[in-house]
């Protein structure tokens, strides 16, 4: 499958056959991320893999996160869809910033800026994690819902550094169609 092929394959998996992912097939994943672009070099990332027995503590984690915010007053959205969605996958993996602390405001603008630009290069890492991903058969959901449970889910890890995402892999057990897409005219100024 070429690049232009992966991308306009790749869809929002939500349903993952009950099957374990090889783990050099994880490791192709991961390195094809390593290989992203980055601002300077940095390569601002550090990825945790959960899998096994480990992903009921994960969900764990995550309904406990909600359940704080739930009390708050704080509506989660569609988290809980998601918490379901990542228990049934093989493997989650959480993607964070090393160069960020989590709990740390940005004290100057250079801050902000490498910040800006991490955040984009870690982008970067997860399209190629789920072009990857896609190349080689698996499936790939890309989640910010793990927000939701943002302090129970880096303790847990034992990350201080930003969390950016997680994307769940697995065998997909659907296939849905292409989504609607905005036209280049729509998105573009010509100059």
């Amino acid at each position: 499958m070429d690049t232009m092929e992966a991308i306009a394959a790749r869809r929002s998996i939500r349903k993952f056959k009950d099957q374990a992912i090889p783990e050099d097939l994880i490791r192709q994943v991961l390195h094809a991320a390593t290989l992203a672009p980055s601002g300077k070099n940095r390569q601002p990332w550090r990825f945790y893999v959960v899998q096994g027995e480990e992903r009921a503590e994960m969900v764990r984690l995550m309904r406990e996160g909600m359940a704080k915010l739930e009390e708050q007053g704080i509506d989660t959205g569609s988290a809980k869809w998601t918490a379901q969605i990542m228990e049934r996958a093989p493997v989650t993996v959480f993607v964070f910033n090393p160069y960020a602390e989590w709990a740390q405001a940005p004290k100057d603008f250079g801050e902000v800026l490498w910040g800006l630009v991490d955040g984009q290069s870690v982008g970067a890492a997860i399209q190629n994690m789920l072009l990857a991903a896609e190349a080689l058969g698996l499936g790939t959901l890309w989640i910010c819902d793990v927000f939701s449970a943002y302090e129970e889910l880096c303790t847990w890890l034992g990350e201080t550094s930003q969390m950016i995402a997680a994307v769940s892999l697995g065998y997909p057990d659907e296939a849905p169609g292409p989504r609607p897409r905005k036209t280049i005219d729509e998105v573009t100024v010509w100059k």
